[in-house]
């Protein structure tokens, strides 16, 4: 090998591995460019699909977790790219409900994952069901009600799998296997509360009808467990909520005995870790009475919590055992409730987290079969402003420069992140000064006062790669991505009408991108 090249071969090793600064922005765009040329549409049938839901990560929370991770590294931030920024197809996704401008998480879920816009507040149902009209649905039935892509993953022999770091019984997870009016009925307490006693609670539709789902994980053990059973955690009573004196745990268990499968359910990280994957049917892991842990806050011992990536990592080698195939649905779904409570800081913590996990799926899985989809359910009122220079801390003060070039009209700093509404709102307007506005806690500041953020209804991202994926490819509807994954995978509505045939006859000869040839010549020189 020639010094020259050795020379050269470095500097786009250190690069790429580094994420060194350049300030050859044709040279950039030129590798970029012959990238995108050698990029051909995989029209292969997605044998395996995984798509990832990033809860209120819209756009605005990309731009600043991309920043975030890349200042973490010590470098100025903008020119990270996240995991799935490098993925060939890219679309934007409306996300507006049958009845609402500005949309919620569980009708947002039902248009991603079962191909239907429906009301503000319901789960798996059409919209001929308004929000808590317990007695339209009892009326129409299965009319009413919309199938997942996991059920119709099921159908076709597929293993399925949930992850979430909310109650698996929440809005977003919920839309897989659940038909609710309300989003909220989670437990029978809670149906108990509205007198709408017909309809059966979110959990309960978890194990009765959906125990085929091979791997659950998340949070939210309480609507499982009678009230008068202490959490097995903290060992307290009042803690659950079950008020019917069901055990859907030991309800799950006995399903699964019954099916003489192997299954394990786990409640604590050192359980979790010792699960074999290869000798796991069935796994249901259930972490926290309510939503798990932020990211930031994670207790990682052996009572505590596995984190997206470990739980990811864990589901994917479970459910790839299966020679048909798999449908993964995988939330990060913490980073919207730390929006809620405008504490960026959680948010974006989580937002890095979740691209960790798509890492790690792209890593376990290969791009000729496998689908991968990195969307949102929505975004919020979140955003980067004020002039602010290259690498200015993202979670800090609009910078002296920019404030000189554009003051604020009381004389007062304030954070390059904010919200347009929420609890942050102060008045008079706080000084900042000398306040550590990094803090894990800290709120950033909001031009309106509120209890809890609200979401907003712009367009969010939609990245793609594997087969299909070319198929995302302009500003589509919501619920046309769940028509894409039931079309590339061949199942659903789209079981007999994929073109199986010829697209089975594919060769699967496989194809490479240019920064993976780029990195397996570093590779192969590291050896040399």
């Amino acid at each position: 090998m020639s010094p020259r090249l050795a020379l050269i071969l470095t500097v786009i090793c250190l690069s790429i591995i580094n994420g060194v600064h350049t300030t050859d922005w044709s040279g950039m765009a030129k590798t970029t460019l012959k990238s995108a040329l050698k990029i051909k549409p995989n029209n292969r049938i997605a044998k395996n699909v995984i798509i990832f839901i990033g809860d209120g990560m819209g756009l605005s929370t990309i731009n600043a977790a991309r920043i975030y991770k890349g200042q973490k590294l010590g470098n100025t931030g903008e020119e990270t790219i996240l995991e799935y920024e490098t993925f060939p197809n890219v679309a934007l996704s409306k996300v507006y409900g049958s009845d609402s401008q500005v949309p919620e998480s569980a009708q947002t879920a039902t248009a991603l994952l079962c191909g239907e816009k429906t009301n503000f507040n319901v789960v798996g149902l059409k919209d001929s069901v308004g929000a808590s009209n317990c007695s339209a649905y009892i009326r129409l039935g299965q009319e009413a009600e919309v199938k997942s892509i996991i059920r119709h993953a099921i159908e076709q022999g597929k293993s399925t799998g949930i992850v979430t770091t909310t109650r698996v019984t929440h809005a977003t997870p919920a839309a897989t296997y659940a038909h609710s009016p309300h989003r909220d009925w989670e437990s029978d307490a809670d149906i108990n509360a509205t007198l709408n006693g017909d309809c059966m609670d979110i959990a309960q539709q978890l194990i009765n009808s959906n125990h085929d789902i091979q791997v659950v994980l998340g949070g939210g053990r309480r609507a499982f467990l009678p009230v008068t059973e202490p959490d097995p955690k903290s060992n307290l009573r009042g803690v659950n909520l079950r008020l019917d004196g069901r055990n859907l745990v030991q309800r799950w268990e006995l399903l699964q005995q019954g099916k003489n499968k192997k299954y394990k359910y786990v409640w604590r990280k050192q359980d979790f870790d010792a699960v074999d994957p290869n000798d796991t049917d069935y796994l249901l892991g259930l972490f926290s009475p309510s939503h798990m842990q932020y990211e930031l806050e994670r207790d990682t011992s052996g009572d505590g919590e596995p984190s997206l990536t470990e739980m990811t990592d864990k589901a994917i080698k479970i459910l790839s055992r299966n020679k048909k195939g798999f449908v993964l649905m995988v939330e990060g779904g913490r980073i919207d409730h730390a929006h809620h409570d405008t504490t960026a800081k959680k948010a974006l913590v989580d937002a890095v987290q979740f691209e960790e996990a798509v890492k790690m799926a792209v890593t376990l899985t290969n791009k000729d079969d496998t689908l991968v989809v990195v969307t949102a359910d929505h975004s919020h009122p979140f955003s980067l402003t004020g002039y602010t220079n290259r690498g200015n801390p993202i979670l800090g003060l609009v910078d002296p420069e920019s404030f000189e070039l554009q003051p604020t009209l009381d004389d007062l700093p304030y954070t390059s992140l904010l919200y347009a509404n929420g609890p942050g709102y102060t008045t008079p307007r706080q000084n900042l000064t000398g306040i550590r506005t990094d803090a894990n806690n800290y709120m950033q500041q909001s031009a309106v006062p509120l209890d809890s953020e609200t979401h907003s209804g712009e367009d969010v991202g939609i990245y793609a790669m594997g087969p299909m994926s070319h198929l995302f490819h302009g500003v589509h509807e919501q619920h046309y991505v769940a028509h894409v994954i039931q079309y590339a995978a061949c199942i659903g509505e789209y079981a007999n009408e994929c073109d199986k045939d010829a697209r089975m006859s594919i060769s699967a000869a496989p194809t490479y991108s240019f920064s993976y040839v780029i990195l397996t010549v570093c590779l192969l020189f590291s050896y040399s």
